[in-house]
């Protein structure tokens, strides 16, 4: 068989063909991708400029708000580009930097996931000692700890996935270089690695996520103690958008990470990470704006200012 070293360009054959449906299509999910990028920039930025958000709950906000931009803006410019241009090659530290960056964030979101589901335990059970058990020094190190787990994975699986020979088709079936795409093409027994890389995601995904249960499970027998409709209310009011953003982040990240390679399909695989990679980073903000009023309120304080200019 046929092979071609490392260094050569790879190529992404997309999600969209060059049809009139098609390009209806593409044009909406570039408006998502844009409002996005808008909305958690927005997020961002009232974050860090009312200094009545600035509370461990937000600041792990804004972290969600950095990744979800960071992703939509480590993909779609390339997707757009490769669609308008016709020009659909990719070189290989490309394809490396855009599965260290997705995996990076995939698996920092999720342990930043665990962190604000600790956030809403403590706001919910303990409110009274909100202050201590979750301080800026925990909250800092929490953000901290996701980032460098999500890196690490990223870079060890970016690095991993590169270091096989790849034969000499090297046509990738997706709209981004994703690893479990990129190891269908090498011309290696690459069992072992994509059985650790299975482990490793079921790790990355079911040690937080069961931190996650165990939080909610606390909530909610709490909750079920409260006999006043107005606690009820409130409990429900701070935990359901956290719930809301653990549910559209861990659907498409099992579906895509943690099934067998024998029920596979591109077509799925590619609408999926469409739908995590560009429409959950929207949904993400709008849902914490709309269930959150101090979020609303800053948004008007912000509004009210640059009106008075």
């Amino acid at each position: 068989m046929e092979k071609r070293n490392t260094t050569s360009d790879f190529v992404l054959l997309g999600i969209f063909k060059h049809t009139r449906s098609h390009l209806f299509l593409f044009m909406m999910v570039l408006t998502m991708a844009i409002a996005s990028l808008m909305a958690n920039a927005l997020m961002l930025l009232l974050i860090l400029l009312d200094p009545r958000l600035h509370r461990p709950m937000y600041f792990l906000l804004s972290q969600l708000s950095l990744m979800d931009l960071m992703l939509v803006s480590s993909i779609v410019p390339k997707m757009a580009a490769d669609y308008l241009t016709w020009n659909k090659s990719i070189s290989p530290a490309g394809c490396g930097l855009q599965i260290f960056v997705s995996l990076t964030l995939g698996g920092a979101e999720s342990f930043l996931l665990a962190a604000m589901s600790y956030d809403r335990y403590v706001a919910v059970c303990h409110p009274l000692r909100y202050p201590v058990l979750l301080n800026w020094r925990l909250c800092i190190q929490m953000t901290l700890g996701s980032w460098f787990l999500g890196a690490a994975d990223g870079l060890m699986q970016a690095a991993t996935t590169l270091s096989f020979p790849f034969c000499s088709a090297h046509e990738i079936d997706h709209f981004f270089c994703e690893a479990p795409m990129l190891v269908r093409l090498a011309c290696a027994d690459t069992s072992v690695f994509e059985n650790a890389m299975y482990v490793c995601c079921v790790l990355m995904l079911l040690i937080p996520f069961s931190f996650i249960l165990t939080s909610y499970s606390l909530i909610l027998s709490a909750v079920l103690h409260l006999r006043s409709q107005e606690a009820l209310r409130k409990a429900f009011a701070t935990c359901s958008s956290h719930l809301a953003v653990v549910a559209l982040f861990y659907g498409p990240a099992i579906f895509i990470y943690m099934r067998p390679k024998s029920y596979r399909s591109a077509n799925h695989d590619k609408v999926v990470s469409a739908f995590y990679t560009i429409f959950t980073p929207v949904l993400n903000p709008l849902i914490y704006s709309w269930r959150n009023s101090e979020v609303r309120e800053a948004l008007k304080r912000w509004l009210g200012k640059c009106a008075d200019f």
